[in-house]
């Protein structure tokens, strides 16, 4: 429980610290990407519930909006910073050395604010595609989903800073077996039961874009950081959103 709990904390800007029980050690910090399939469960339940009931009393696409927006405001648009930070670093660093330092600069660059248009404008647009109900069903499974697909990256690079150089001043451990099982649980479990069988496929599409990046990453600085697990999730996710997409566009063919 002082994983999640420290997960919990790490991920999202609610006052958790203000219980005793979130008052968890530092060292449970190091654990916080094996559990955050968990704490997609409490964004992906506030964006979907954001949407049915904005949509309620607004048009449909303003309640998207609306959606998007409740999940920026719990996370303190942490992951998206990361986006940013990432295409920054990618985009604008020729070595291993000056893509970190880009990375951890905490301005942003051309690439990055193209990559939050471009980004926020697929994603409003894809889930704008889907009928409410089919739209949240399929934020509260790939919003976890996504979130463990991307926190396998611990078992496939090591982290590219030391712990003092590191922003959040935490390296992450890599998932043991207990860990994993309940990351698998909390990642596959909304998958599997809110989405009809043919719809699973869209599986593909972010496990194509995370060993994608992952080799990407593992070309250009040999780890990965706080910023790439950001990037990783909102491209996995967005990834997947686009699947979904497409099957669903071909079953009406």
């Amino acid at each position: 429980m002082k994983n999640i709990a420290a997960a919990l904390v790490f991920f999202t800007r609610l006052p958790f610290w203000r219980f005793r029980a979130f008052n968890v050690p530092t060292e449970y910090f190091k654990q916080v990407i094996n559990y955050w399939a968990v704490v997609g469960w409490l964004t992906a339940v506030v964006m979907a519930g954001t949407l049915w009931c904005a949509v309620q009393v607004l048009p449909y696409s303003v309640a998207v909006i609306v959606a998007l927006l409740s999940r920026l405001l719990i996370t303190g648009a942490l992951h998206e910073d990361g986006l940013a930070d990432f295409f920054d670093g990618f985009g604008g660093g020729n070595t291993r050395e000056r893509i970190l330092a880009i990375m951890k600069d905490s301005h942003i660059g051309t690439y990055g604010v193209l990559t939050l248009i471009f980004y926020f404008l697929l994603f409003y647009l894809l889930l704008s595609n889907l009928d409410l109900h089919t739209a949240c069903f399929v934020i509260l499974a790939a919003d976890p989903l996504c979130k463990f697909i991307s926190s396998l990256i611990t078992l496939f690079l090591p982290y590219a800073r030391n712990e003092e150089t590191s922003k959040s001043k935490t390296i992450y451990r890599k998932m043991s077996l207990q860990t994993a099982l309940i990351s698998i649980v909390f990642g596959l479990l909304p998958f599997i039961l809110l989405l009809k069988f043919h719809l699973w496929v869209a599986i593909i599409f972010p496990i194509f874009v995370f060993l994608g990046l992952v080799l990407l990453m593992k070309k250009k600085i040999q780890g990965y950081t706080g910023d790439c697990c950001g990037a990783l999730f909102l491209m996995c996710e967005l990834s997947f959103y686009l699947g979904i997409t497409v099957i669903l566009k071909l079953v009406q063919i």
